[in-house]
């Protein structure tokens, strides 16, 4: 026994290093690369290379991998789904925000965006479930759509997990990702919007700051945060052993390097040095009294209950310059369902025969004469300039009562064959028709068929949409009466641009004109209901909801409901409606807050990349 250095006669074969110019042990022996002595007759002292598994077998460990993982985030999916109407549990949003920010952490961007989609898919799939009634092929492939976004969230998630502050670049990344939805594909569809989601909660009166976007961040902020709370609290203590059970190095965590790679966790440290490699043994850490653990939770939870109550120092405009008298009718349909239209004139007639009792209830005292009747959308399924009946039964409607009257009607298109408008039309009980608005964002596959020629020869259901609703190109600000009010129609409310505008071009009130016929009881009403809840508090204004068939309703300046309808019933809403110009902060503001809160997100998973290469890169040197 010698205490000199060991030499090579010292080490076992196995462990001597390899030759300058030897082979690397993991390439083909047969390739054109290989070092003579580096094939398989190459000496005992040679390390054999272990066959690659096949790609089923590969396929068959990776799905048993993550299986768990994915199950997980799809029962986060539907907890989400059941935040929305008509559940309305809207404290699970936090939670599922939570738990997808835990799921993907320390995840490749890979992982991240499966885990993503599978959260996604169930998610989309109970909220969408309205669109039964067409069938649940549209469900799924709706879903399977919406869902790819949610993957490439969970990509971000898993990218910017390992940055400091990662909460806040989540936070954002929500953002980014339903500013991506709001626009893409076809214009895009913003249902299921984080917050669309908790209306009913502390967080509504921020919208009045920033509008849809700084709820949804907000929400999401908080979400994050109480990710990051529980991961400090399951966090293994000073003092607890670690290894490949108890979470260290060589732990279930070490599938991946900090980077995103497989390669093993904690092979870097901060300053860029390689760390010393792990010996399997299991370590003791030195023993220093553990914190309480609701101490170690303390800083990022304490955030997340202040993000949660800022809502309750916004103050949220009530206050009314004036007042107008409306009456809004539901005239209601013969059936809900794809056929609900029933026999021509059928929903027309509904419409004015409930206008006629309301004329009837004001000349006998019993019900105060509006200022203005509001009907809803397609109240006419016939084109009042083509068919006379239809608009002598306008003019009779608007007669009795003896106030202008807010018509929903199709139209056909003045100068390009085969299109039709959807429009809201002031209708004056002396001079008929007056002003217009057109709806501007028609519905893909439901008010018109993209790539028609194409996609209704294999879909024969698109058949059923026989002519394309032509959008409009203007503001729906209408004078009705002594009211200035902004008409929006049916799914427009969801998206931000077309309500801002409508507002920022002097509508003093809000006017939704819906036809929810097509999907009632579904849940569908009202999950529209809540974005007027969210409209009113982001602009300061009243909300009318007139549908045909349900749920029409008024909601106030500060999101609070005052009067509405049960579906599926003939009804007439009489209230005082409050009329303001201030405008918000959200509406002065603009888009300005999403730009901003994505390019942030995709700047901070830019960042996470680049980070990623360098530590690459410094373990390679």
């Amino acid at each position: 026994m010698h205490s000199g250095p060991a030499t090579d006669t010292d080490r076992p074969s196995g462990d001597r290093p390899p030759a300058e110019g030897a082979a690397d042990p993991g390439r083909s022996a047969a390739g054109p690369a290989a070092a003579p002595g580096t094939g398989p007759a190459a000496g005992p002292g040679a390390a054999a290379v272990p066959p690659r598994p096949g790609r089923l077998r590969r396929t068959g460990r990776l799905v048993r991998r993550e299986a768990p993982r994915s199950a997980l985030a799809a029962v986060s999916g539907l907890g989400l789904a059941l935040a929305f109407p008509p559940y309305d549990l809207w404290p699970l949003a936090l939670l599922a925000v939570a738990a997808l920010s835990l799921l993907t952490r320390g995840r490749t961007a890979r992982q991240g965006a499966w885990t993503g989609f599978a959260f996604g898919l169930p998610f989309f799939f109970v909220l969408l479930r309205w669109l039964h009634v067409i069938g649940y092929d549209a469900v799924f492939g709706l879903s399977v759509v919406e869902a790819l976004f949610l993957g490439a969230l969970g990509a971000g998630l898993a990218l910017t997990s390992r940055l400091p502050l990662w909460p806040l670049w989540a936070a954002c990344l929500w953002v980014a990702e339903e500013w991506a939805r709001d626009r893409l594909p076809l214009g895009g569809f913003p249902w299921g919007r984080l917050a669309f989601g908790v209306t009913g909660s502390p967080y509504l009166p921020l919208a009045a700051l920033g509008g849809a976007v700084l709820v949804t961040f907000a929400v999401a902020l908080s979400g994050a945060l109480l990710g990051s709370a529980a991961l400090a609290v399951a966090r293994p203590r000073p003092g607890r052993r670690t290894g490949p059970d108890g979470g260290g190095p060589g732990g279930p965590d070490a599938a991946e390097g900090p980077d995103g790679s497989d390669g093993p966790a904690g092979s870097e440290r901060p300053d860029g040095a390689e760390a010393a490699p792990h010996t399997g043994r299991p370590s003791r850490s030195r023993a220093v009294p553990a914190r309480p653990v609701l101490r170690r939770a303390v800083p990022t939870a304490v955030p997340a209950l202040a993000v949660a109550l800022a809502g309750y120092a916004v103050p949220v405009p009530t206050e009314a310059d004036d007042t107008a008298r409306i009456a809004v009718v539901q005239g209601n349909v013969q059936q809900p369902g794809m056929d609900f239209l029933g026999r021509p004139m059928l929903i027309l007639n509904n419409h004015v025969e409930a206008t006629l009792d309301l004329a009837r209830d004001v000349e006998a005292g019993r019900e105060q004469r509006p200022d203005l009747v509001i009907w809803p959308e397609n109240a006419s399924d016939l084109d009042p300039f083509r068919y006379p009946e239809a608009g002598a039964r306008m003019d009779e409607a608007a007669r009795a009562v003896g106030v202008p009257i807010l018509v929903g009607a199709l139209v056909d298109h003045p100068t390009k064959e085969g299109y039709v408008e959807n429009q809201g039309i002031v209708w004056d009980p002396e001079t008929g028709p007056g002003a217009s608005y057109t709806k501007q964002h028609p519905v893909p596959f439901g008010e018109y068929v993209p790539f028609r020629d194409q996609l209704s020869k294999v879909i024969t259901r698109l058949q059923r949409v026989p002519r394309d609703f032509y959008p409009g190109d203007t503001t729906g600000v209408l004078q009705t009466g002594p009211a200035r009010l902004g008409d929006v129609i049916c799914f427009e409310v969801a998206y931000d641009e077309i309500v801002r505008d409508t507002v920022n071009a002097g509508a003093r009130a809000l006017v939704i004109q819906t036809n929810n016929a097509t999907y009632g009881r579904t849940g569908q009403p009202e999950q529209q209901l809540v974005m007027s809840r969210l409209r009113a508090v982001e602009h300061g204004r009243a909300v009318v909801t007139a549908a045909t068939s349900g749920i029409s309703a008024v909601v106030r300046p500060d999101g609070v409901i005052d009067e509405r309808t049960e579906e599926f019933t003939r009804d007439v809403i009489t209230a005082d409606l409050p009329l303001r110009d201030d405008t918000t902060v959200a509406d002065r503001m603009g888009a300005a807050p999403e730009w901003v809160l994505a390019i942030v997100g995709l700047l901070s998973c830019a960042a996470a990349i680049a980070l990623g290469r360098r530590g690459r890169t410094d373990r390679r040197g």
